[in-house]
């Protein structure tokens, strides 16, 4: 028995979680297009960098579609992508971490963030939303928790979006929380939706606001500890960024 009385049966609140990712998708597309045209970012980054953005914004693309499928009553298609879905959540775990690494080996973290905190909040965010990803296939029947830890998900990967649309610089030393946190407007909009539709909350919105939470507070604990120095000097090893301090700073860019 679902714990929401008069939970979403079947269609009924499809059309409401494909508006939601929907527009979840086009702010985070739209974070990355401001970024190009403020001249912020360019098409000079290493390759990896490139194949990152691909693959992140075929899965953005891969969940948008999903959400249309499944609401427009095409849930064999809507099955049958869900198998490559998988596959590439795997890509998307490989190559942000590869991204991540190479980020901090070669100087490239942003300077508003600390290469070590960067190095395990931008992983441990990544994996964490992967968890839910397979929490939600797994409950793939179940028309309540799918969508919602399927939102749940994408709300946590909207970071990088939401980060360039902020004024990151004057938000130090929390600039990953506080772009990793407004996104939590998805799952308050969803717990009123339920609130209002049903007249209780799933527990699935507060999964995903209470992960996240713990996620960016532990990330920020291990970070400065010594197994955060453990794990710093490890990803630098042997790279440009072995002799730099991981807990301070990094220099802005030159003008």
């Amino acid at each position: 028995m679902s714990a929401v009385p008069h939970a979403d049966r079947g269609r009924d609140g499809l059309p409401f979680f494909r508006a939601m990712i929907t527009t979840m998708a086009a702010v985070l597309i739209a974070g990355f297009v401001i970024q190009l045209a403020t001249g912020r970012s360019s098409f000079g980054a290493p390759l990896v960098v490139h194949v990152h953005a691909f693959v992140f914004m075929g899965w953005a693309a891969i969940v948008v579609t999903q959400a249309w499928l499944i609401a427009s009553g095409r849930a064999g298609l809507h099955r049958t992508l869900g198998s490559l879905a998988l596959a590439w959540l795997c890509a998307v775990l490989a190559l942000g971490a590869l991204v991540t690494l190479a980020a901090v080996r070669t100087g490239r973290v942003p300077f508003f963030f600390v290469p070590q905190h960067f190095l395990l909040v931008n992983s441990a965010t990544l994996f964490a939303a992967a968890g839910f990803v397979v929490a939600a296939l797994v409950l793939r029947k179940d028309h309540n928790w799918h969508p919602r830890l399927q939102i749940g998900a994408f709300m946590m990967l909207m970071g990088p979006g939401i980060g360039r649309i902020i004024p990151m610089p004057l938000l130090a030393p929390y600039a990953f929380e506080i772009a990793s946190v407004i996104p939590l407007i998805v799952p308050l909009i969803g717990m009123a939706r339920d609130r209002r539709v049903h007249g209780k909350v799933h527990p699935a919105w507060g999964w995903s606001i209470g992960v996240l939470v713990a996620v960016l507070i532990a990330a920020r604990l291990i970070a400065f500890s010594p197994v955060g120095d453990a794990a710093y000097a490890a990803a630098a090893a042997g790279s440009q960024a072995a002799e730099t301090d991981g807990r301070a700073f990094p220099p802005p860019p030159a003008h």
